[in-house]
C-alpha cells in the first residue's frame, strides 16, 4: 500500500490517518526523497539474490523429465521413511508381482531385450573413446592396478598348487583344489586382458 503524501508551501508530509482503532495518527513532515519503512525493500545479500534468480531445472533440462525424475524421488523419500519390516514387505511384493509375469509377458521382454542389443553395435573406435577416460581416472587406474596385483597373487597360488601335484607333495588335491587349478587359464586370460588395456 503506497503512503498517501500531502504536498504544501512548507514541504511534503505524510497525510493523517486513522489507527484500527478508531484514534488518529499525527500528519508527519519528511524530507524529499525519504521512502517509508514498509516500502523499503528487504535486504538481500549476493547469494539469496543468485538462488532467486538460479532456474530451478539444469539448462536443457525438459521440464516432463524433471517431474518423472520427481515422482521417482518421492517414491524414494517414502521408502527411506519405512522401517525395515516395511521394506522388506515392499521387497516381497515387488518380488511376487515378478514372479506373477506370466511366460509369455517374461519371452516378450526378453525378446525385446534381445532386439536392442542387437541394434547395439559398438566400435573398435568406440572402444577406445570410452576406454581412454577410465585410463585419464586415476581412480580407475588404480583399480586396474589393484585387480592386476591381485590376480597376479590368484595365478601365483595356482601355480604353487600345480608343482605341489605334480611333485607328488599332494596325491589327492580337495574338490577346491581342482576348481583352483581349472581357473588357471581363466585367470592368465583376464590378467592379459587387463594387461593389455595399460
Amino acid at each position: 500500500m503506497a503512503t498517501p503524501y500531502v504536498t504544501d508551501e512548507s514541504g511534503k508530509y505524510i497525510a493523517a490517518t486513522q489507527r484500527p482503532d478508531g484514534t488518529w495518527r499525527k500528519p508527519r513532515r519528511v524530507k524529499d526523497g525519504y521512502v517509508p519503512q514498509e516500502e523499503v525493500p528487504v535486504y538481500e545479500n549476493k547469494y539469496v539474490k543468485f538462488f532467486k534468480s538460479k532456474p530451478e531445472l539444469p539448462p536443457g533440462m525438459n521440464p516432463e523429465d524433471a517431474a518423472q525424475a520427481a515422482s521417482g524421488a518421492q517414491k524414494q523419500s517414502d521408502a527411506a521413511g519405512l522401517s525395515k519390516t516395511a521394506k522388506r514387505n515392499m521387497k516381497r511384493k515387488e518380488k511376487r508381482k515378478q514372479q506373477s509375469q506370466t511366460p509369455q509377458e517374461a519371452a516378450e521382454d526378453v525378446k525385446g531385450l534381445s532386439k536392442e542389443l542387437d541394434a547395439m553395435k559398438v566400435t573398435e573406435e568406440q572402444k577406445r573413446v570410452t576406454a581412454e577416460p577410465e585410463a585419464a581416472d586415476p581412480t580407475a587406474a588404480a583399480e586396474k592396478a589393484k585387480k592386476i596385483k591381485n590376480l597376479r597373487k590368484k595365478l601365483r597360488q595356482v601355480e604353487e598348487l600345480q608343482q605341489k601335484v605334480d611333485s607328488g607333495e599332494l596325491k589327492t588335491p580337495s574338490k577346491e583344489q581342482l576348481d583352483k587349478l581349472g581357473r588357471g587359464q581363466a585367470l592368465r586370460d583376464e590378467l592379459s586382458l587387463l594387461e593389455g588395456h595399460l
